[in-house]
């Protein structure tokens, strides 16, 4: 059986939501783990223990890391849509500017590379890889990977998320994601739930446990491109205010909100992964203690 027991793994953005989760697993399943994080969204009391943590730039990843590891699970880069105009600078450094250093660093230590793409890459048949900052450099960086890795025969695995949730998840400011966000202002009190317009986008929401075990059995046994990790489950965004008891307070559009996106699951489903578990139970629970 295929295990991580003594394995030596790095995570950038191991201190973020869908990080830190995974950095938890791995050290559960006996890897020696290391993270990568310039804390941006992340914190350092979110990783079990702070043995081999390492704050910095992902940019210098080859001089602020000293190890070999075995596996790079690479989630450290800039993940909002919407947010990313504002933030294109910081998207373009984060993104584009740091995908090199990180081939790099695996190329010279033989190390595979498990990089997390964007759904956005699949959204609306596809229109929306190239709507906002964050789909375009998420999208060309899928293409750099395959690329480099051809060049230089790198073993890797590119995978892509859909609508995490979850523990941890930011709940507050610019960065929060929906899921979060609603149930925290469901804590506060409100009925009335800000939803973009025009409401009906669909999401694949997909509970974190769920990624992270689609990621370690991807970095194991996956091989190339096209791993979807995403629930079978397409709920709509007013559906979802619905679930919470609410109702919508319907706002402007915002660029790069896509519709839908087609949920390519099947690489990862030969593998032996499925979906454990469901929005609908995850709110229950939720509002279930406010």
């Amino acid at each position: 059986m295929l295990s991580y027991k003594k394995k030596t793994i790095l995570v950038t953005g191991g201190a973020g939501f869908v990080g830190s989760n995974l950095v938890r697993a791995l050290r559960n399943d006996g890897a020696d783990v290391f993270v990568l994080d310039n804390l941006s969204t992340g914190y350092i009391d979110e990783v079990v223990g702070s043995q081999g943590v390492v704050i910095g730039e992902v940019r210098d990843i080859n001089s602020l890391v000293p190890v070999r590891p075995d596996y790079v699970f690479h989630l450290g880069e800039y993940s909002r849509v919407e947010q990313s105009f504002d933030d294109i600078d910081i998207v373009f450094e984060a993104n584009l500017n740091s995908i090199y250093s990180v081939l790099k660093f695996c190329r010279d230590r033989s190390s595979k590379l498990i990089y997390a793409g964007s759904s956005t890459k699949f959204g609306d048949g596809g229109d929306t890889k190239f709507q906002s900052p964050y789909a375009l450099t998420k999208s060309i960086n899928t293409e750099i990977v395959q690329t480099f890795c051809s060049w230089f025969g790198m073993e890797y695995a590119i995978t892509y998320f859909y609508n995490v949730y979850g523990q941890r998840e930011i709940a507050t400011g610019k960065y929060s994601t929906v899921v979060a966000n609603f149930l925290n202002l469901v804590r506060s009190g409100a009925k009335l739930l800000p939803v973009v317009r025009p409401g009906t986008q669909i999401r694949n929401f997909t509970h974190v446990s769920d990624i992270v075990e689609g990621l370690k059995l991807v970095a194991l046994s996956g091989r190339g491109d096209g791993y979807g990790i995403g629930s079978d489950d397409a709920v709509s965004i007013l559906e979802l205010v619905e679930m919470l008891g609410c109702t919508p307070e319907l706002i402007p559009e915002r660029r790069g909100n896509r519709i839908s996106a087609s949920v390519n699951t099947g690489k990862t489903k030969a593998l032996g992964w499925l979906p454990r578990r469901r929005l609908q139970d995850y709110i229950k629970e939720e509002i279930s203690k406010c």
